[in-house]
């Protein structure tokens, strides 16, 4: 899989790009993660990348052309173009899942007042949001789903088994998990997961992510 991820903050991924499993899917040649300065895209002294808005107002908006010149020398048959913004549709476990089937995808980091709106109606195909919030930025979503996108392309996580019941990839939370030791201080392990029975343990682990999907987030189970 190929990522390019349009910012003019480029060194912002330095950090989290470069270590635990993104830095091991890249080594593994699993996930082609490349970062790119808008900036480069500009033809002026000062590398401007927005402008005043029409109508006036504050802010500054970025500007169509420097987008669709980068997405001219990037974009591909394959590429899913994604504009990361406030407005867009919440990101969720579902659309991770979809977007780790992808060939290639293409962010692109928000910054300022917005985006022309021509970008949203002429040069992506989906815009996401992280929440409902505002940042400073596009690029901590970028790192988001980047993030939870590489670790369900087969082969990143060590044991791929391990993903299969985490919260959300079924709709539930996931189930408690216990380890060593099997008494702390007399709040012991619940007895099933020590009888060795794997049907009874089955069958405890799903009805502990009902119970405690109903308690903490009961919309899912509506939904």
């Amino acid at each position: 899989m190929k990522i390019d991820i349009l910012t003019i903050f480029p060194e912002m991924f330095s950090g989290p790009f470069k270590e635990s499993i993104i830095k091991r899917a890249q080594k593994k040649e699993l996930v082609e993660i490349k970062i790119h300065n808008l900036r480069d895209w500009t033809e002026d002294k000062h590398k401007t990348v927005d402008d005043k808005p029409f109508g006036g107002g504050a802010g500054m908006v970025m500007k169509i052309e420097i987008i669709d010149k980068a997405l001219n020398d990037l974009k591909t048959k394959k590429s899913k173009v994604i504009l990361l913004t406030p407005q867009g549709k919440v990101f969720k476990q579902k659309m991770a899942q979809e977007y780790a089937n992808l060939n290639h995808m293409i962010l692109i980091c928000g910054h300022y007042e917005g985006f022309d709106e021509r970008i949203r109606e002429n040069l992506i195909d989906e815009e996401v949001s992280i929440g409902d919030y505002v940042l400073t930025g596009g690029e901590i979503p970028a790192m988001v789903v980047v993030d939870s996108v590489v670790r369900l392309i087969p082969g990143v996580v060590g044991n791929d088994e391990s993903i299969k019941d985490e919260s959300f990839s079924k709709g539930l939370l996931e189930y408690p998990q216990y380890t060593r030791p099997a008494d702390y201080r007399g709040k012991k392990v619940p007895e099933v997961l020590l009888s060795g029975n794997h049907a009874q343990i089955e069958k405890w682990r799903q009805e502990q992510a009902e119970k405690r999907t109903k308690k903490r987030r009961a919309d899912l189970l509506k939904s």
